[in-house]
């Protein structure tokens, strides 16, 4: 990653990782206290019960005149007091609150009941209990360990998906930064010529024709490359209107005349009348892409042929060729198949477009080390 890519992941971790962990702890803390009121609900009407199950055995001994036998509850004690608050049965695990008919205090539940009604001198039974205290402990640990457990998932969660999300930020960086590599290629070559041909033009004083080539040459590789950049930079406005696509065809071969004699390239042209609606620029960045491709990969003494009518475009070249395993993604932006040229990969994506936009089909055929054969069906 680099340091863009690496602060955007950092951001997108810690926007997910801050606002799952608010999300998380404030569900747990809501769980918690729903389970607390459960507890304590549960564990009131417990001790309510035994406190039931005291009065009546107290009401009954009173009214049997038997005496009073308390059976021991498991976890709880019970404690029997007069009306002045005077513990006068059993036994309590603190002083009591009496204003209260149930509350907890140091760990300690206590359910106060009023049921003996004075019978045996007894107004108050007490109920207390530390079983609740270690319950609501105990849900408190596990929701402990189930929050540090998801926080745990949330945080690989987080990590995953910040690389899966930021892959196409990744790759697009890495194709940004491919083509500012590319673009500095690209540029320094016809810059470098046109230096060096100025220079010898000055040391020579005169301008001999190779010198004029050299500039022609580098100047018009110098628009192709800002043609190429303002196309797929800024959306075209231009209006379609009935033109002689055949002489479009015609004038970007002359175009490209110099760089041909350059490279000792010989050039077939058959040619009919071919009349499209299209728009002026898009027809000669149509061609004048498919012309710079077949140029830019074909060898120094090899042939070119262009054929142009009504029902097709074939341009065809006897260069280096695509690898078979690069045909199915050659046409995306920013892709090469190779770098023998140079290049930005932009070409046959512009092609692709202006294509698509007409309804016309593009066909490519290419077998590494043979050249490139190029046909656009121009029928709708």
């Amino acid at each position: 990653m680099n340091k863009l890519t690496q602060k955007s992941f950092w951001q997108f971790l810690s926007l997910y990782l801050i606002s799952s962990t608010i999300l998380l702890f404030t569900s747990s803390y809501w769980f918690y206290s729903a389970q607390t009121t459960m507890q304590k609900s549960y564990d009131y009407y417990k001790l309510k019960h035994i406190a039931d199950e005291v009065s009546t055995e107290v009401i009954k001994a009173h009214m049997m005149e038997k005496p009073l036998n308390l059976k021991v509850y498991d976890n709880a004690s019970v404690g029997l007091y007069d009306k002045k608050h005077t513990l006068v049965y059993g036994s309590s695990q603190q002083d009591i609150d009496f204003s209260k008919d149930y509350y907890m205090k140091d760990k300690i539940f206590t359910v106060i009941s009023t049921g003996p009604s004075g019978h045996l001198g007894v107004t108050y039974i007490v109920i207390q209990s530390t079983s609740c205290a270690s319950s609501l402990n105990d849900i408190k640990e596990k929701i402990f360990l189930v929050t540090t457990l998801v926080l745990m998932f949330i945080l690989i969660v987080s990590v995953v998906l910040g690389k899966i999300f930021l892959r196409p930020i990744k790759e697009k960086m890495q194709e940004i930064e491919n083509f500012v590599k590319d673009t500095t290629h690209e540029l320094n070559t016809p810059i470098s010529a046109l230096m060096m041909s100025t220079s010898r033009a000055k040391t020579k004083k005169t301008y001999d024709a190779k010198i004029i080539q050299n500039i022609s040459i580098s100047t018009k590789q110098l628009y192709d490359i800002y043609a190429s950049l303002s196309y797929i930079s800024f959306e075209s406005k231009e209006e379609d209107e009935k033109l002689r696509f055949d002489l479009v065809v015609k004038d970007s071969i002359a175009y490209f005349n110099e760089l041909l004699e350059k490279k000792n390239i010989s050039f077939e042209f058959i040619h009919k009348s071919c009349t499209l609606n299209i728009a002026p620029t898009k027809a000669k960045m149509l061609i004048n892409n498919l012309l710079s491709n077949a140029i830019k990969y074909s060898r120094p003494n090899s042939q070119i042929y262009v054929e142009i009518s009504q029902e097709k475009l074939i341009v065809k070249d006897e260069g280096i060729g695509i690898a078979k395993d690069k045909l199915s993604s050659i046409l995306k932006r920013f892709t090469r198949a190779n770098d023998y040229a140079g290049g930005f990969g932009v070409g046959l994506n512009i092609i692709d477009e202006i294509t698509k936009k007409y309804s016309y089909k593009l066909m490519i055929n290419s077998t590494e080390g043979n050249g490139t054969k190029v046909i656009i069906s121009l029928k709708i």
